[in-house]
């Protein structure tokens, strides 16, 4: 298959530019468009009856947030000699949620996520990797993070 466009899923770990080094190889091998995606999640807190009482929590996250993610997304493109790919910091009750509506929404034919292939089945790609993979409309590539 020939990728048109790969989206690589950004957390800003350590293991970050590993992940994004193997995006853009990918990119570059197809001759796709490359876009970067950032995730911040909603604070969704649902109580149930008999904490009505409770503070309400402010709205997260906040303008200051969205830009500080931004500007790291922006810092890591720039690592990995990317520049010029699409940047998108996107507010979503989910990480999972965040990334499988951009894939959709910019006709994303490769999504690109880490992965600490940790030991058992149900630990292989962790929570995000295995949301993504089992929810994408498209094809996902599971980087394996290698440990140092």
């Amino acid at each position: 298959m020939n990728y048109q466009h790969v989206l690589f899923a950004a957390d800003f770990s350590e293991d970050a530019l590993q992940v994004g080094a193997k995006a853009c190889a990918m990119a570059r091998l197809h001759g796709a468009r490359l876009s970067l995606i950032h995730v911040v999640e909603d604070l969704n807190i649902s109580l149930g009856g008999g904490y009505e009482l409770l503070p309400v929590l402010p709205e997260l996250p906040d303008a200051k947030l969205l830009h500080e993610s931004q500007t790291a997304l922006a810092a890591l493109a720039a690592r990995l000699g990317v520049a010029d790919a699409e940047l998108w910091v996107v507010n979503a009750s989910s990480t999972k949620e965040g990334i499988l509506g951009a894939a959709v929404e910019h006709a994303v034919d490769l999504i690109v996520v880490g992965s600490h292939g940790r030991h058992g089945l149900a630990l292989l790609l962790g929570s995000t990797a295995n949301a993504v993979l089992h929810g994408a409309p498209c094809d996902v590539l599971a980087v394996r993070i290698r440990e140092a």
